[in-house]
Order: C-alpha cells, then structure tokens, then sequence
C-alpha cells in the first residue's frame, strides 16, 4: 500500500518541492494552500499533485502516514481548523527539512547556504549536471527555468539549497541542521532575519556549526569576497577552498566581457580551466558561476568542457533578475529583494547592464528584516545606482511580532540619501506613478519577495502596451 503524505501550506516553494520529491519516491501526495500561485501550483498540477484552496477539517486524510506543516504565520493551531485537525488526528506531524533530511540521509549532499545567491548556484550546479546526463538529486527553494525544483536522481550526489530560517514553529534549528552535508558552498554571512537572530553573532553561530559538521574528506567553498563567510571556516575539518571575483581566491573569474552574453575565463590559481559564457547579468552572478563551477570540479562531477556547454545553456530563475517585458523599449526585470545585499546586487547589475539607462525601482518591503526599525539603515546604502524609487506599502503580516518601520520612515531615510524616492499604497496608484514618471530609455526593476498585489505582473504588461517596439 502506497505511504500518503498531506502537506499544509504546500504552495510554498520549499514545500512543493519537497512534495515532489515524495511523488516521486512512489507517495500518493496531497495539499492545501489558501494563497496558491504559480510557479508552485504549476509544478504541481504537473506532477498530479491535488491542492485544496481553502483549510478545513475534512481536508486531513483518515490514513495519512504523515503531515507537514509549513511555517506560513497563518498555520496555527488557535488559527487554522485544519492545523487544529491534523494535531487531534494522532498522525506524524513533521515539517519539509525533516522530510527533506530523511530523503537525502543514505545520499552524499551537497549543501549550498548563505545569505543571498544560494538559489542560483543550487541551480547551476542541479541544471549543470543535469544537462550531462549526471542524474544527480536535488532541491531548490525557488523556480530554475526549463527545470524542476526538485528531483531524486540516482548519483550518490544530492544538490540542496541550505537555509538559515528555522525548521518550524516547534524547531528553532536551522532548515539545512537537518541536511547531513558532506560538501558545502557558503557565499555569505552577512546579518539577516533580525526577527529570528537579533546580533550577527546569533545568525552566525548555525553556519558554524555547519561547517564544523563536515567530514575531513568533505569540501568546504566560501567566498573569499565576503569577511563573515571567510570567517566561519576556523577549525573546519574539511578542504577549505575559496573562490571569489579576484586573484586572492583560488577560484576566479579573469578577462570578464560584460554584455547580453557575458563570458569570462575560470581561473585555478594561475592555471585557465575553461572559457565560460552565460546569459545571467551582473558580476553577482559572475561570482555565483565561479563558486558552482568550482564546485563541479573539486568533486569531478565534470569535465571543463561538459560545464562550459551546460553553463552556456543555462536560463536562470524566476524573480532572479529575469526580463518580465516583452516588447518594451523600457525593459523590466524583477529582483528577489528579501535583503539589502540581494537589492544591492540587482541594482548595480542593471546600473552596469543599461549605463546610458535611468533606472527606477518599484520595491515592496515584505521581509521582516526591511520591516524591522533597527535594519532602517539598510536604506542609507542599498538603493545607490537607482534615479527614482517607487516605495510600496511595507507587508502587514507579523507586524505585532517585531518593531515594525512605517512607510513614512522609510521614505524618510531613504531621502536623506539624496535619491528621488515616492510612496505609493494601492496598484491603482503605483500605475499612475509609472505613467507620469517613466520615460523611454528607463529601465525598471521590481523587488519583493512577496506578490506586491499583482504589479509584478501589471507593470510589465502596462510597459508592454506603452512602450512597445
């Protein structure tokens, strides 16, 4: 008899993920989600996985085997008669890391954490293998183009994005404590998620222990770029080995040519490895290539040759500095804005990408981390590069569980800066906005991790009709 699983909250990407994973390994899989949207709903339907739109009782199976709950604020007990249901049923309730960590347990993974860049690099080394025929596992707690977010493969190895929040709401360990890791990949440990770790020791302390996790025949890359990643690696057990954008990395990039299609030659030490090209923009991204490449072949996944031609195809992930436009003259892309750094980044991208561009920014704070007063000074730095920012209403959800920033502070430090900055409330108003502001030769980022009420699908399609070719 086939094991049921039952997921609470299953359109979250890291829960659809994991749900594929099971369907994959032979379990019949069901759901609920009351804020269910593509990409995850998607991916779903695709693997014959049925999802309810609203949480009730009667959802949770007699003869499940398991339940998991994700950590969505709306997924309590006191709140929600289907968490209530599933805990008065007598049914294992666990979350995604525990499953995802009994999955991989008997396989070699590969974890990829850190503050920002952990999605993409996951999926350049998941897509890399995958187009060479390496069946390879993996897990992605985002939307790779042309690629599932999850597979089980057959190779001993196991590719996962490793994350820093909390397992559940019953479990403050860290998603990836659950991971067994035999390699690692940090990019960063700069402070985030003040709402979970108020000091940057608190947020550094789960990448420690991480890294001291790793076997000594394990591998250990870290970012030579970034001071808190090069700091967690004393007393590692494993080969500790840095990559960077320069020379004071082993791994790096040299003779960069930034454009449509950026290439650049993978250096090792002094020794060229292998020409590279990618369609990704932005050095950010440059980096990110270096550190999976270098990945792949300290472990002899592959040859150069193998990694120059998948690299070459590879398209990117959705929210990841993906173009949304399609024939406008003004080009938009959406930027994953969880943290400073990852704005930052998209902003210079773009600043480097359209120089003779005047680039307006329409960003929602949606994390707890922008929404927190004592992360207000992340506005005094990550907008540089930007003409124009259209501030969106800040989210409201948890806002009693931390010192929650206005709109109007907001928009107040980030004037001191000097850069043109306006609020807005509602669409309607954002869109009116647009239409006095934008002007042919601008370009556009849009930037939350969140829905931003629609308009990262409206200001596209409006700069489409105004702007078109």
């Amino acid at each position: 008899m086939k094991k049921r699983a039952h997921f609470i909250g299953i359109a979250g990407m890291g829960m659809s993920a994991v749900a594929i994973l099971l369907k994959e390994q032979g379990w019949e899989v069901g759901g609920s989600d009351t804020e269910a949207y593509p990409p995850a709903t998607t991916q779903l339907k695709r693997h014959g996985i049925p999802l309810h739109s609203t949480y009730k009782s009667s959802n949770v199976p007699k003869h499940a085997d398991v339940i998991v709950i994700g950590m969505n604020a709306k997924l309590t007990r006191e709140h929600n008669p289907e968490v209530k249901a599933a805990y008065e049923s007598g049914i294992r309730i666990t979350s995604f890391p525990e499953i995802l960590g009994e999955i991989v347990a008997h396989r070699k993974p590969t974890v990829v954490a850190g503050s920002y860049g952990k999605s993409t690099i996951t999926s350049l080394i998941a897509w890399c293998l995958s187009y060479s025929n390496v069946d390879a596992g993996w897990f992605v707690g985002a939307a790779p183009e042309g690629m599932e977010p999850s597979h089980l493969g057959e190779h001993p190895v196991f590719i996962l994005e490793g994350d820093e929040y909390p397992t559940s709401r019953t479990d403050p360990r860290p998603k990836f404590a659950h991971y067994h890791a035999h390699d690692a990949l940090i990019t960063a440990a700069s402070h985030d998620h003040v709402n979970i770790y108020k000091k940057h020791e608190d947020f550094l302390k789960p990448f420690r222990a991480l890294v001291m996790s790793l076997p000594k025949e394990g591998i250990l890359l870290f970012c030579g770029d970034e001071p808190h990643a090069s700091s967690l690696v004393e007393g590692a057990k494993a080969r500790a080995i840095l990559y960077g954008m320069t020379t004071a990395s082993e791994w790096h990039p040299k003779n960069i040519s930034y454009g449509d299609t950026t290439t650049f030659d993978l250096m090792q030490g002094g020794d060229m490895i292998t020409t590279l090209s990618t369609t990704l923009i932005g050095a950010h991204n440059t980096e990110n290539i270096v550190g999976a490449s270098a990945m792949l072949l300290e472990k002899k996944l592959l040859e150069p040759e193998q990694l120059a031609t998948a690299l070459h195809a590879f398209k990117g992930l959705a929210r990841r500095l993906d173009k949304k436009t399609t024939r406008s003259s003004v080009p938009a892309y959406e930027g994953f804005g969880s943290s400073r750094e990852k704005l930052h980044s998209a902003i210079s991208a773009l600043s480097a990408q359209y120089p003779d561009k005047r680039l307006v920014v329409i960003f929602e704070p949606h994390t707890f981390s922008w929404r927190n007063k004592n992360m207000l000074h992340w506005f005094d730095t990550a907008f540089a590069g930007a003409a124009l920012v259209i501030i969106y209403k800040p989210a409201e959800q948890g806002a009693e569980t931390h010192e929650q920033s206005t709109q109007e502070e907001m928009v107040e430090r980030l004037a001191r800066t000097g850069v043109s900055v306006v609020p807005a409330t509602n669409p309607e108003e954002v869109l009116d906005i647009c239409a006095k502001e934008i002007r042919g030769g601008d370009v556009v980022l849009l930037s939350s991790s969140g829905p931003m009420d629609g308009l990262i699908e409206q200001i596209p399609k409006w700069l489409d009709n105004t702007f078109s070719h």
